[in-house]
């Protein structure tokens, strides 16, 4: 990505604080990655089907006991979905800012174990990397957050205090990465309980290793699930095949209508013209970070930060069908597929959801039967960045990073509390950051995460907290 955009955050050093709680989190860090081997090792997936709850409810015990330890009153809130959001709550000195620190302790599945080099929930080194499942997204994170808040409880012992130097609020939630929306539900029946002046979201990363980076905008979801269904059951495809209507092949070409030959997504009515006028993704460095294989190209028209972060994205993120080893002659009864449609800042995600359904729906070969279970919309989001808040950040990062600047730039995922928090804090400024960036592997097999960007993280927010502080005393 370019570092000489327009939309950077400038930066000057503070001297002294930068040296001083640079010092303090190094002292840390030690800690701060047993810490990660113990989160990491508790495999906290939210889904009772892969782990036993009981697994989820021990990460976030865990949790709370560390953020009890700095002081930080908290608890196990039981939300909607099943799932307990850790909540904590410190005063700070009288004026001073909220600061909401958000991260959170479910992991995703670890996929085909056979992938990984080494075991997915067992914290291992290699080439100075940090491997196992949720030590980026978002393990990481939460050690960043308590290695800021150790070099800060440093600062206030050596000044003879016990606090912090803005009043903060913590929550690290349970169900993050199933969408099962527990935290969001439980903030909009009670929109008043976490209010804040500056929400932390650390559930995001750098463009690249090293680049400090500010995420402004995240694109809504609308996933569905499509069930195509011609049979009472399968048959033979010798005797019927041809004659039969193969529900698989109906399946294929109603999925095959939903993007053209260069990839744009052609759903009916959902415009997919957007550009990005920030921070622009190098089509390289995409290239390399993507891992896209010698000779094929990369899809979409535009710019690639036009298709990330401005466009809708539509993915065929599961299919049912018979495996290929073992594959009988049969045509089968149904056959069915999991969308995941993603878009911009700008598009209501219920709206998009609406035309994919009503565009599958008008595709239907033979009169075959379609069923389609709608998820739950997320919407998309667009961050302040005009606030005071947010360039003291760009400015702490830049200093941590030992760089001039801190780039903003978009990301294509979706996190839907972003949305919920702005709702329930209009006036707050919403950023987010974090040690995820693109060699991270997340959501992948072999994810990692480089313990130098946990501790410059770390610094960055260790810093940002007490310039916030000190400017608003």
């Amino acid at each position: 990505m370019s570092d000489s955009t327009p939309d950077q955050t400038s930066t000057t050093s503070q001297g002294g604080d930068v040296a001083r709680l640079r010092t303090a989190v190094e002292r840390h860090m030690p800690r701060g990655l047993a810490d990660l081997a113990e989160l990491v090792a508790i495999p906290s997936i939210a889904d009772p089907q892969v782990v036993p709850p009981e697994r989820c409810t021990e990460a976030a015990l865990w949790v709370r006991d560390a953020l009890r330890d700095l002081g930080i009153d908290s608890e196990l809130v039981p939300t909607p979905d099943g799932t307990d959001a850790v909540i904590g709550y410190r005063e700070g000195p009288a004026g001073s800012p909220t600061v909401l620190l958000y991260a959170h302790y479910d992991v995703q599945p670890p996929l085909d174990e056979a992938a990984w080099t080494t075991p997915p929930f067992e914290l291992t080194e290699r080439g100075g990397r940090l491997y196992g499942r949720g030590a980026a997204d978002c393990k990481g994170n939460i050690v960043a957050h308590l290695t800021a808040l150790r070099a800060l409880r440093d600062e206030a012992e050596a000044a003879g205090t016990d606090g912090y130097p803005v009043t903060l609020r913590v929550v690290v939630e349970g169900s993050e990465e199933q969408g099962t929306g527990g935290l969001e539900q439980y903030l909009l029946a009670h929109p008043d309980e976490l209010p804040a002046d500056v929400v932390l979201v650390a559930d995001a990363g750098n463009v690249a290793e090293g680049v400090p980076t500010l995420t402004t905008s995240l694109r809504g979801s609308a996933d569905i699930d499509v069930e195509v269904r011609t049979l009472a059951g399968p048959l033979h495809s010798g005797q019927y095949g041809g004659a039969a209507p193969d529900p698989l092949g109906a399946l294929i070409a109603m999925l095959a209508s939903l993007r053209d030959g260069d990839g744009v997504v052609t759903v009916d009515g959902l415009d997919a013209s957007g550009t990005w006028d920030g921070a622009q993704y190098d089509p390289e460095t995409f290239r390399k970070d993507a891992s896209i294989l010698d000779g094929v190209e990369i899809t979409g028209r535009g710019t690639v930060s036009d298709t990330l972060w401005a466009r809708p994205a539509l993915t065929v993120t599961g299919i049912d069908g018979p495996r290929v080893v073992g594959a009988v002659n049969a045509v089968q009864a149904s056959a069915r597929a999991h969308l995941n449609l993603r878009v911009p800042p700008g598009t209501d995600p219920a709206e998009a959801q609406d035309l994919l359904v009503a565009h599958l729906e008008r595709r239907v070969p033979w009169g075959a039967h379609l069923k389609i279970d709608r998820d739950a919309p997320g919407k998309p989001f667009s961050a302040r960045t005009d606030g005071p808040a947010f360039a003291v950040l760009g400015r702490a990062l830049a200093d941590a990073f030992g760089v001039d600047s801190t780039v903003t730039a978009g990301e294509g995922g979706s996190i839907p509390l972003c949305s919920v928090f702005q709702e329930v804090n209009p006036d707050a400024e919403i950023v987010l950051m974090g040690c995820e960036e693109p060699a991270a592997l997340i959501h992948a097999p072999n994810e990692s995460v480089s313990p130098h960007e946990i501790e410059k993280l770390a610094l960055g927010e260790a810093l940002f907290l007490t310039r916030l502080g000190a400017a608003t005393a």
